[in-house]
């Protein structure tokens, strides 16, 4: 078999060793920087996908953690863009993706998921976490999933922690340049996306000893356009005034108020790039210096149109008409379709946007190894910043159109609109602007000092203790305004924002019959602000002359006078955050008869100060009052762990362990600040005795008490490793947990506002989730010679959790599904890798899930939305033409099944919500690398 050369490119490097305890494969090139944070690190080199697979097969089958690890051939063999896609193929992950990307990692059903990055925690401006679809896989060495957390790391989410990895010099043996080019063509968008990346490394021994250093850069774009043809969640019952035909559909059924189409498009490219210097000025000691940018470019054009069903349009006083309606099979109160003429003129819009994030992150750290003690030391500074602006145009339709529609058809709405000219200019008005300015910053200093002692016991051989500080300051702040000028009735041709165009069809098939509009083009809009801005001032200005008594147009001209949106202070936040962590655990290891024994015991206690500022909105009498609220916490978590691996023979083991972990909550839901609208009530109207008591305010805001979510976690294994690459393991787990947060609407007694009913985050009340994870893999040697290069890998996973509602609800608190988890998650592939060739073809399926929930009239709770279940095909070819050139060619979402949910708008009374179309990626690309 010809030797596969281990490259930079579209597929990142390999990874090569994996921050945890007890590692021991096999060096075969420098050993890189260890620390007691990221534990004792060796390296294999990766010459092809059968070394990558011994080498991830190797790393979980020597940890002491629970994890699963990725190698650079498995990312770079599967056509994966990013590191939250290349997640979804890990047992026991599920990802949740939109706008044609994977942009929210589960683990074991949890989405709470710690984030660092060579071992240090890395965040996004006011997040917690980093977005792993920053992460543009050819700018990665591995990718760690720990699904149980062990003293001597940062402390795990209640998921679990993603370590991100990257090179360092050392881990070269002389010069080195590798790196690739990808070109990316995208069926839906028709566009074609560069990628590439570069790493130059070297090493030289002089006077004051061996110096390495490192650069990588990356970049990584893509184009997409999403189309959704969507019914409105809200189900409206006819109006009493409409004329129903035939008779037989009698009028008391119901619909959804709306239909329409959402595309979401855009185009997003993301710039990054590491550099890394090593110092070893003798055997015993090594300092070294860790830089990455890592950068992220959004510019959106997201169209929607929404075509109202039930409304009475006051302009001409006449409700829709609705003929040939048909109702749902065996339904008397469900419509399944109809035609309806008159009501409300369809709406649009399309909102363009430019988003930017730049996260910068430095760390000087150093190790010093003696001949049982090793000490290390690790000083990072980061900063982030995240900005957004908007600009959205809005129109209408200046009539209303015949409108044919089906609720229901191929899993969704299909409309169509009889006799209307789309492409003729004379048929749209203006009808609103609206700008959007939000800025969101943090940064912070994390230092850690560990120390790791070799006993020389065999019944406790290492010791490891250590201290971890940390320094987060975080903030918020945004502003909005809208100008709606619909009443003036202006043509949206005469606007200063170019030529009209129809916009683009992203769907497959002849399901939707109305697919296309007239819009002005993104530039069109977001490169002429200026001049929207002035002529909404000028609309402004007639509206107001026309109506000199509505305060609320003067508001919105004196919003618009200024050249920039004007920041809101209410809703503002700021936060700043200490946390002191120190650690100690221990190894063990002993024999009963022929069985061995060992694992760790440990304990992580974290105390936690912190500062969270906001400032409150209260409205009332025409009135707005800014209130500045700032509450303060001190806390501490005591984590401790406990693992034990039993080795009854050399091919098999068994794990069990114990851990706690706890995650913070994300600063914003901390934030104290409400805004509140008070009710003005005419004191002359008499008050009924028997109503129920009706609110003095309506609020909505963060959550100052909200508490971290904990859990206590409970994992057993059996593994069997047959060969070098194949291996059976059997894992299940079970989590006791406490405290989601998720926004719920209840009433409370304020002391200064009375009876208001609020929205805000709460602490929701316990939860369990228990399951199993099934994993497999091996090359099939046993086949004749020519079919040796064959290889297949599977698992699969099972998850059941559920929670309580919180218990500030009210009521008996009933355990419901866990949001966003699928009880089924399964991963095939089917692989190749002979003479040169390497070929792969994955499947991944994720079974239905629930999006949030209904409360029944008699106080249970229903799923209220849910999603149905999806699968995605992807398959990848690539050839060494030398050992240092490799072409290769890719195909994402092969299937191309459109993702789909559900609206439960009542118990057994269901329509579908969105049909959304995603694009197929095809992808062409050339590796190289020279050097050791």
């Amino acid at each position: 078999m010809k030797r596969l050369a281990f490259m930079l490119s579209v597929a990142p490097m390999a990874l090569f060793a994996m921050p945890v305890a007890a590692q021991t494969t096999t060096a075969a090139v420098d050993t890189p920087t260890v620390t007691a944070e990221t534990s004792a690190v060796t390296e294999v080199v990766v010459t092809g996908l059968r070394q990558s697979l011994r080498s991830a097969q190797m790393i979980k089958r020597n940890s002491d953690a629970i994890l699963d690890a990725v190698v650079a051939e498995d990312i770079g063999k599967l056509p994966d863009n990013t590191a939250a896609e290349t997640l979804a193929r890990i047992a026991g992950i599920q990802v949740e993706r939109f706008s044609d990307e994977a942009n929210r990692v589960l683990i074991r059903g949890l989405p709470d998921v710690a984030t660092t990055y060579n071992g240090r925690e890395i965040f996004t401006a006011e997040l917690r976490r980093v977005q792993l679809q920053d992460f543009p896989a050819q700018a990665l060495a591995g990718i760690e999933v720990y699904k149980s957390g062990t003293a001597d790391i940062v402390e795990p989410g209640l998921a679990g922690l993603i370590n991100v990895r990257t090179r360092r010099p050392l881990d070269f043996k002389g010069g080195f340049i590798g790196g690739g080019v990808r070109l990316t063509y995208n069926d839906q968008t028709k566009k074609r996306d560069p990628n590439g990346n570069i790493l130059v490394s070297d090493r030289w021994d002089t006077a004051i000893g061996e110096i390495g250093v490192l650069a990588n850069a990356t970049y990584a774009q893509s184009q997409y356009r999403n189309g959704v043809r969507y019914n409105n969640q809200w189900i409206r019952q006819v109006s009493p005034a409409s004329s129903v035909s035939p008779a037989s559909a009698g009028n008391s059924f119901y619909y959804p108020n709306s239909v329409g189409l959402y595309n979401d498009g855009g185009k997003r490219f993301r710039p990054s790039g590491n550099v890394a210097v090593q110092w070893r000025p003798n055997d015993k000691l090594e300092v070294y210096f860790d830089g990455i940018f890592q950068g992220y470019r959004g510019r959106q054009a997201t169209d929607n149109l929404d075509v109202n069903l039930r409304d009475w349009d006051s302009a001409v006083q006449q409700d829709p008409t609705l003929t040939n309606v048909t109702l749902v099979p065996g339904a008397t109160d469900q419509a399944a379709g109809f035609t309806k003429t008159g009501g409300v003129a369809p709406q649009a819009y399309r909102s363009t946007g430019a988003d930017h994030t730049n996260t910068y992150q430095g760390a000087l750290g150093a190790v010093w190894r003696g001949e049982r003690l090793t000490l290390s030391t690790d000083l990072a500074y980061e900063d982030s910043e995240y900005e957004a602006r908007n600009w959205s145009l809005d129109s209408a339709f200046t009539s209303a159109p015949t409108v044919v529609v089906k609720f229901n058809e191929k899993d969704g709405a299909a409309f169509d609109l009889t006799g209307f000219d789309a492409a003729n200019p004379a048929n749209y008005y203006w009808r609103g602007y609206y700008e959007r300015h939000y800025i969101a910053k943090g940064d912070g200093v994390q230092w850690r000092g560990d120390a790791v002692y070799d006993t020389g016991s065999s019944f406790i051989p290492q010791i490891k203790f250590g201290l971890r500080y940390t320094d987060r300051d975080a903030s918020l702040i945004q502003g909005s305004r809208y100008a709606w000028v619909l009443p003036l009735k202006i043509a949206l041709s005469s606007l200063p924002v170019g030529q009209l165009q129809m916009v683009e069809d992203p769907f497959r098939g002849n399901s939707q019959g109305f697919t296309q509009y007239l819009m002005p083009t993104r530039e069109g809009i977001a490169a002429n602000f200026t001049a929207l801005q002035q002529r909404s001032v000028a609309a402004l200005q007639q509206l107001v002359a026309l109506n000199p008594a509505d305060q609320g147009y003067k508001d919105t001209l004196k919003a618009f006078s200024s050249p920039d949106v004007p920041l809101d202070q209410g809703g503002a936040f700021s936060a700043t955050e200490q946390s002191y962590a120190e650690y100690a655990q221990a190894k063990y290891a002993f024999d009963v008869g022929a069985i061995a024994f060992d694992g760790v015991v440990g304990v992580r206690v974290v105390q936690t100060l912190g500062e969270y500022s906001g400032v409150s909105r209260v409205a009332a009498n025409g009135v707005t009052t800014l209130i500045p609220r700032t509450i303060k916490q001190n806390y501490t978590d005591v984590l401790p762990n406990i693992s034990l691996r039993i080795r009854p023979a050399d091919k098999v083991q068994l794990r069990l362990g114990y851990t706690q972990t706890r995650t913070r909550v994300d600063f914003g839901a901390l934030n104290p600040a409400l805004n509140v609208s008070q009710v003005v009530r005419d004191p002359n109207q008499p008050v009924d005795p028997n109503a129920p008591a009706q609110p003095n305010a309506y609020g909505s805001g963060g959550n100052p008490d909200l508490v971290p979510l904990t859990s206590n976690n409970y994992d057993a294994s059996a593994e069997y490793y047959f060969s070098s690459t194949g291996s059976i393991t059997i894992a299940g787990f079970y989590r006791d947990l406490f405290g989601f947060t998720s926004n719920y609407t209840r009433r409370v007694q304020d002391p200064v506002y009375g009876l208001i009913e609020i929205s805000r985050p709460e602490n929701s009340g316990a939860g369990k989730i228990k399951g199993f994870e099934i994993n497999a893999q091996t090359f099939l040697d046993f086949l004749p010679d020519a079919f040796k290069g064959f290889g297949v890998q599977g698992n699969v996973t099972y998850i059941d959790g559920k929670n309580q509602f919180p218990k500030t609800l009210g009521g008996d608190a009933p355990y419901v599904r866990i949001t966003g988890l699928s009880k089924w998650t399964y991963n095939a592939a089917l692989f190749y890798e002979r003479n040169g060739v390497t070929a792969r073809i994955s499947y991944n399926h994720r079974s239905p899930w629930v999006t949030d929930y209904r409360q029944a009239t008699d106080g249970s709770q229903y799923t209220g939305v849910g999603v149905r279940a999806i699968s995605r095909l992807d398959a990848s070819l690539s050839y060494d033409l030398s050992k240092s050139l490799t072409v290769s060619f890719d195909v994402a979402n092969l299937l191309a099944k459109p993702f789909e949910n559900y609206n439960n708008y009542q118990p057994n009374r269901t329509y579908p919500v969105d049909v959304r179309y995603e694009g197929r990626y095809y992808g062409v690309g050339m590796r190289f690398r020279f050097g050791e």
